[in-house]
């Protein structure tokens, strides 16, 4: 999951070496936390969160696969 998130965002953005993201392991849940710099945040949040609702439920549906429940933080 957490190179999904970090390939697509890598792809959005003008700064790619500054992408990162935090994986942190619940039980049955994963919770991922995608930093971008400052000036490539409205790139992945997009108009209205578009670009994040489509990021989201991309990895949501990854993790469908694996019985797990991925949250993904821009932060």
């Amino acid at each position: 999951m957490k190179e999904l998130v970090e390939t697509l965002a890598r792809a959005l953005v003008d700064h790619p070496d500054e992408v990162r993201v935090t994986q942190i392991e619940g039980e049955k849940s994963v919770i991922l936390e995608l930093r971008v710099a400052p000036a490539d945040m409205g790139k992945v949040i997009g108009k209205q969160g578009r670009i994040a609702r489509a990021i989201r439920t991309v990895v949501k549906a990854a993790a469908a696969r694996e019985g797990k429940r991925v949250v993904v933080e821009i932060i």
